[in-house]
């Protein structure tokens, strides 16, 4: 068997300033199946010489602010994962032929890193996002990677650049690590060079001024995802398709859809976030019931930590299973309808207050003890308690801290 001996150099470059230089030695086997995986161990990191000025956190508003560096990591079928690197933000240069821009093959997750109130950064389930990020890269026949080993870069990327993880409550910066194939040939087949990277953009709160719970339009003519199809998939070439209908529903003056499949109008998902209905059922049990996981639902970070928390309760029966608009719309009718309400990382929960279908509008319940509250008593009590695990106000295994 043939070794070969390598030298890394894990540096930072600050202008003309080289900072914590270090080799590290390391043998393996050529061909081996360790090499050309991601090692974090291997990272390089080179910083700006011109800093951004911070935005004050009361102007920031979602992904129009970015850090001064990014993450990447570059793929070839010959060598595989290259080394990692943090280098200035800026733009990626790319072929004009190359498949990302021509067939959609993109993937990318969103997450969030918090300070808490001791001055900690922390992430939350960091380790979900990496494993659907996985399964996303599977169905195009992108590379696949250790996310242990790119969550360590990620860390590394946010005490980089630390300073942009705003402070208070409500306030997060807004990881988007994106897979895009960088194949430089027309024609569709399984590209043979990749590229990862990481992105952060500082955020405030969703409800800057509390809950505002929103209407939906049910869509009875466009499906967002089908069987056999990609929708537990979080992929770019899923989200173009919804701006018509979304357009659509803010004309008629709604603000999200609700996403239905089939005559019976089975429920799906909300805009861009998982759903959840709290009713009572016709044999009088209370009940939260959100779509299964059956392909064409994805499986939310939030949406598992809403059914793993309020099962944990054991107040209440916890469902995945099917649900359509009729089922829906009588519950409402009938006077069993409590609550109506999306889930997802940007806003943790969605309270809805009304839904058209079929040339009606359902109301749906608030809170009936505050009638300044536009969140019913469950969705603002899952959302007080992922918000105090996100900031650490609550111990869980959840929170990770950087």
């Amino acid at each position: 068997m043939v070794y070969t001996a390598r030298l890394f150099r894990l540096s930072a470059t600050y202008g003309s300033t080289t900072l914590g230089l270090r080799l590290l030695h390391s043998t393996r086997p050529v061909g081996s199946a360790a090499l050309g995986q991601i090692q974090a161990s291997q990272l390089q990191k080179t910083l700006t010489t011109k800093p951004k000025p911070l935005v004050p956190k009361e102007d920031l508003i979602f992904g129009h602010v970015f850090t001064d560096h990014m993450l990447t990591f570059e793929w070839t079928a010959k060598a595989g994962w290259g080394r990692p690197q943090i280098k200035p933000y800026g733009p990626l240069q790319i072929d004009p032929c190359c498949a990302v821009l021509h067939y959609a093959l993109e993937c990318f997750e969103g997450l969030k890193a918090y300070r808490d109130a001791q001055g900690k950064v922390r992430l939350f389930r960091p380790e979900k996002n990496m494993e659907r990020m996985n399964n996303s890269a599977e169905r195009l026949h992108l590379p696949q990677f250790e996310g242990s080993q790119v969550l360590e870069c990620i860390k590394e990327l946010l005490r980089t650049d630390e300073r942009w993880v705003p402070e208070g409550r409500g306030y997060s910066l807004y990881l988007r690590p994106t897979l895009i194939s960088t194949e430089n040939t027309l024609g569709v087949h399984r590209s043979n060079s990749a590229m990862l990277f990481v992105i952060a953009s500082p955020c405030g709160p969703y409800f800057p001024t509390g809950f505002k719970a929103v209407s939906l339009y049910c869509d009875e003519t466009n499906v967002r995802a089908w069987p056999g199809g990609v929708g537990n998939k979080k992929l770019g070439s899923n989200y173009a398709p919804s701006i018509g209908p979304q357009v659509m529903a803010e004309s008629k003056g709604y603000q999200q859809v609700l996403w239905t499949i089939g005559d019976d109008h089975e429920l799906m998902e909300v805009g861009t976030m998982n759903l959840f209905v709290f009713w009572r059922t016709e044999d009088g049990n209370t009940e939260l019931v959100t779509p299964p996981l059956d392909g064409t639902i994805l499986p939310g970070v939030t949406r598992d930590s809403i059914l793993e928390l309020t099962r944990s309760w054991g107040e209440f029966k916890v469902s995945e299973r099917k649900i359509n608009m009729k089922q829906l719309a009588r519950a409402s009718d009938e006077g069993r309808l409590l609550e109506v309400f999306g889930a997802g990382t940007a806003c943790v929960v969605t309270p809805v207050n009304r839904i058209h279908f079929q040339g009606k509008d359902y109301q749906v319940p608030l809170d009936p003890a505050n009638s300044e509250s536009q969140a019913g008593p469950l969705a603002a009590r899952i959302y007080n308690t992922l918000f105090a695990i996100q900031y650490g106000e609550l111990p869980s295994k959840w929170s990770v801290v950087v």
